[in-house]
């Protein structure tokens, strides 16, 4: 039996490379502006259940991957849509 191998990652053959940038650090900004105080990641994943690493991956680490769990987590604490939380960037 033979396996086909399908890249799906975001690649276009005439710009370059696409990325999906989170704006984990915009909602962030947003949600400390709307609450009046300082929000930490600690914070952030106490209340979502996500590892306090992994939210420091997503805002910091370039081409990032992670689970749509995690995404519906972070969309659920800062009660925004996906959109609002992840954007696709060719760069």
């Amino acid at each position: 039996m033979s396996s086909t191998f399908v890249d799906f990652s975001p690649r276009t053959l005439s710009q370059g490379v696409s990325v999906i940038r989170f704006k984990l650090a915009e909602q962030l900004e947003k949600k400390q502006f709307r609450d009046s105080r300082r929000i930490t990641l600690q914070e952030v994943s106490e209340a979502t259940g996500i590892n306090r690493s992994t939210l420091s991956k997503i805002l910091n680490q370039k081409g990032y991957s992670t689970g749509t769990d995690v995404l519906d987590r972070l969309c659920n604490y800062f009660g925004c849509s996906v959109a609002d939380l992840v954007e696709h960037v060719s760069e």
